[in-house]
């Protein structure tokens, strides 16, 4: 395809902090669809390796990190040349979002990233306890500056592949379930709606099941974190505790489970780190996997989302989290670092689309608990698919850039709209701008259940009575 559409015009300054895997893979979708003056296009990262496809194209590279000290006297400038206001298209690591997005609404500048990022150092505090470094502790800190400054120009939090675009599957798939079981409603009109139906649909929880099978032309070397996303991402989630929203159908709290002590009370956290608890689940092509479950800020806002109340009281909530199994470097990865007491590893790396020989990122929803059983819907998008339609990526980038386009063109389109998260905004023309990026996406039901040939060969302390407990779900 070479007649891209050009879906908005931004005449503002743009300034994108982190030229990474995400950055180099956000750079020529928004060269596509968005009409602007590359001659206010700023890019910023403390690295340099690929200022050459900025060199290229004309625009600016500013080689420096956004740190505590600086963001305000580096960023200012850049977003105040005009006309108008200026964007800020946020795909750094150990950059505070909060900060940025508060600097962002005092200049009046729009705003979007892909997760709630803290200032560098905050995952390994030891002066903090598990529940303030957690994911449910940084969404709540965007949530405070949401309720401390509502309104203004538009501030888009956490809209990736995941946390993003799979807020959008969640809906569409509710929509397609209620449709196959013959459910008479309308198009959800509010948030409270959207909980409604998922509780009318039966629907006890959901996983972000994801299953890459992406393989590299060449084994990892003994040393090395590979993975096919930003390593240092992944092992900041991975050493953060598992984090999940914790459903209403939940009897019994896992015995590492602890509550928060503040915040919405969607979600609970386990005192282990999520690159050492899995999870069982299901993907179209995997079938039956064991996933870690990360902690991501979707399984706490999907769960927060779809909680539903009745005079204060929550009478549901689904349970939502992270179900990962990351391609085999990745896990090989993990369990390398695992094994040295989580010392991670001085060299890292990201596959690129050169480097990858074949394989799919198949990243999705599993709607589980309902009359069908269990249904799954998202995406299973290839590296030959990604190759074809977009550079500077594999599959794994392209789900997350594409979402970010999506977002960043919906927020064009609404731009007085505040602080909103990606389950806020229009998950149709969200999905309307992204679906050309995503490959195949399926809808598939299965009859699995986390009980499916449990006790075969060692008895196991499970609960039969509902195969969809949490307590079946976790691997101890």
């Amino acid at each position: 395809m070479t007649n891209w559409p050009v879906h908005a015009r931004f005449d503002g300054p743009i300034v994108m902090i982190g030229f990474g895997s995400i950055g180099k893979g956000t750079l020529p979708l928004i060269e596509r669809h968005i009409a602007h003056d590359k001659a206010k296009f700023v890019v910023i990262d403390p690295e340099d390796k690929d200022r050459h496809l900025l060199d290229e194209r004309g625009i600016r590279f500013i080689k420096t990190a956004i740190m505590r000290e600086n963001f305000d006297e580096v960023l200012k400038p850049l977003l105040t040349v005009g006309p108008g206001p200026g964007l800020i298209v946020n795909l750094s690591v150990e950059v505070s979002s909060v900060a940025i997005m508060r600097l962002a609404k005092e200049l009046g500048a729009l705003y979007i990233d892909t997760v709630a990022e803290p200032w560098a150092g905050f995952y390994t505090d030891s002066r903090l306890t598990a529940s303030q470094r957690s994911n449910y502790a940084l969404r709540e800190q965007v949530l405070d500056l949401r309720r401390a400054s509502p309104g203004g120009p538009t501030a888009v939090s956490c809209c990736g592949a995941n946390p993003g675009m799979v807020s959008w599957f969640v809906k569409q798939a509710l929509m397609n379930l209620a449709a196959d079981l013959g459910h008479q409603a309308g198009e959800p009109q509010s948030r409270d709606d959207w909980a409604r139906l998922a509780m009318r649909l039966g629907v006890k929880g959901i996983h972000i099941a994801e299953r890459d099978t992406q393989r590299a032309r060449t084994p990892k070397p003994r040393g090395t974190f590979v993975n096919t996303w930003s390593v240092d991402g992944f092992i900041s989630e991975g050493l953060q505790p598992a984090e999940l929203g914790w459903g209403t159908h939940e009897r019994t709290l896992p015995p590492e489970g602890r509550t928060h002590d503040f915040g919405c009370g969607a979600g609970i956290y386990l005192m282990r780190p999520g690159a050492g608890t899995r999870v069982r689940s299901w993907t179209p092509t995997a079938t039956a996997q064991h996933g870690w479950l990360i902690t991501h800020n979707e399984s706490i806002s999907i769960a927060d989302y779809l909680t539903l109340r009745d005079g204060g009281k929550v009478i549901y909530r689904p349970t939502c989290h992270y179900a990962y199994h990351p391609c085999d470097d990745a896990v090989l990865s993990l369990h390398e670092m695992a094994g040295g007491q989580w010392k991670i590893q001085d060299e890292w790396h990201i596959l690129d689309e050169n480097e990858i020989v074949d394989g799919i990122d198949e990243l999705g929803v599993l709607l589980y608990g309902h009359k069908r059983n269990a249904y799954w819907f998202g995406s299973q998008l290839s590296i030959e698919e990604t190759r074809r339609i977009a550079p500077y990526q594999n599959a794994t980038g392209l789900q997350v850039s594409s979402a970010v386009l999506a977002g960043t063109i919906w927020m064009l389109e609404n731009p007085n709209r505040g602080i909103v998260e990606a389950d806020e905004l229009d998950y149709k023309r969200c999905l309307q701008i992204q679906l050309p990026y995503l490959g195949p996406v399926v809808g598939a039901y299965t009859d699995w259940t986390p009980l499916v040939d449990r006790g075969t060969l060692f008895p196991e302390d499970v609960d039969h009575d509902d195969p969809w407990q949490f307590r079946n779900v976790i691997v101890r």
